[in-house]
């Protein structure tokens, strides 16, 4: 009988919430092309230089106020999903589930050769990215392909695609955020997504003549902009607001974890949630729909950091939308996803 590999892969994190763990961890996340995207030189010069060496110790104290018994959010809930979508897998036993993560451990390397086996025919390659970037989704593929070729299990490989649009994922975040306003009812909801330069959407635009051009740009999404990231997120956003009910003005999309000083996307969640605050919202919720598993960014940049901000501005709370991670639904969700491949 032949089996099928399955490969799920996270961004990453690192092995511990230390400056000495944090580093390495950042020097191979951002001396990746696809995420500072200038030339070799510079880049070093810039990661090695100017930002790893400051960072490090910053990010370390930020990871080591999340920090879970089982290691960072992102590696137990990623670890949890693996194992909980095998267990949901195990009547069929052609299937083999392993988890990555794209920066750190455990490496797609380690990964795909416990999936290199004689008895393994294909590997499904699941990136947890519901929207397409190039720093996320495309260096996944990248990398997989390019250790996979080492590993001579190349022509075995394919790969889900981004799946912003699924009914089933705009069901899982709807479900989160809708537990969560019964808990604590907001006067308003924030769809925070991970932020990227503009200069990484323009270059997709093939016309030049649409991307961040048009005022309409993410209005809907077409063949010129079908890769945009934002046109991608805000169609997430509108699918879980439309899933719940909610009207234009009951929620913002906005953006966040920006670094450096290139011109990003916005609006920018910080300045939305000062904003919000002054206008008179008094309890905010802010779901993430770019991450399916609660991370550093979710959990400290957001449940933390962005909820003192939203406070000192003058809101009285808010609370964060815990991401799918491993809850029952997305589990079958992404099994079912598997085996539509299998089948």
């Amino acid at each position: 009988m032949k089996r099928i590999g399955v490969l799920l892969i996270n961004l990453g994190t690192p092995d511990a919430p230390t400056p000495e763990a944090v580093g390495p961890y950042l020097r191979q996340f951002l001396m990746d092309g696809f995420v500072i995207d200038v030339p070799k030189p510079l880049r070093w010069f810039l990661v090695n230089v100017l930002i790893v060496p400051r960072r490090k110790i910053q990010s370390a104290k930020a990871y080591q106020k999340v920090q879970l018994p089982g290691g960072s959010p992102l590696l137990v809930y990623t670890r949890e999903l693996a194992e909980k979508v095998a267990a949901e897998l195990a009547s069929d036993d052609r299937y083999l589930v392993e988890y990555a993560m794209r920066y750190g451990n455990p490496s797609i390397a380690s990964a795909l050769t416990k999936l290199n086996l004689p008895d393994v025919s294909k590997i499904f390659v699941l990136p947890l990215y519901p929207q397409y970037a190039e720093s996320s989704y495309e260096t996944a593929v990248v990398e997989t392909k390019r250790v996979a070729q080492r590993l001579g299990c190349a022509e075995r490989l394919s790969f889900f695609p981004p799946f912003y649009d699924r009914p089933e994922l705009i069901a899982a975040f709807a479900r989160r955020l809708a537990d969560t306003h019964e808990e604590h009812p907001g006067d308003h909801v924030v769809f925070s997504f991970h932020s990227l330069p503009e200069r990484h959407l323009k270059r997709l635009d093939e016309s030049k003549q649409h991307c961040l051009v048009k005022p309409d740009c993410c209005e809907q999404i077409t063949s010129v902009n079908q890769n945009c990231y934002r046109a991608q997120c805000i169609f997430t956003a509108r699918g879980i607001a439309a899933e719940l009910g909610l009207k234009d003005e009951d929620y913002t999309v906005s953006f966040q974890s920006r670094l450096g000083r290139a011109k990003w996307i916005g609006p920018t969640t910080e300045v939305v949630l000062r904003q919000l605050a002054q206008k008179g919202v008094k309890r905010m919720l802010v779901s993430c729909p770019s991450f399916v598993a609660d991370c550093l960014e979710t959990v400290e940049e957001m449940g933390i950091r962005g909820r003192q901000t939203f406070i000192d501005a003058g809101g009285e709370e808010l609370f964060l939308v815990p991401a799918p991670n491993a809850e029952a639904g997305w589990v079958e969700t992404v099994a079912n996803w598997i085996r539509e491949v299998g089948a």
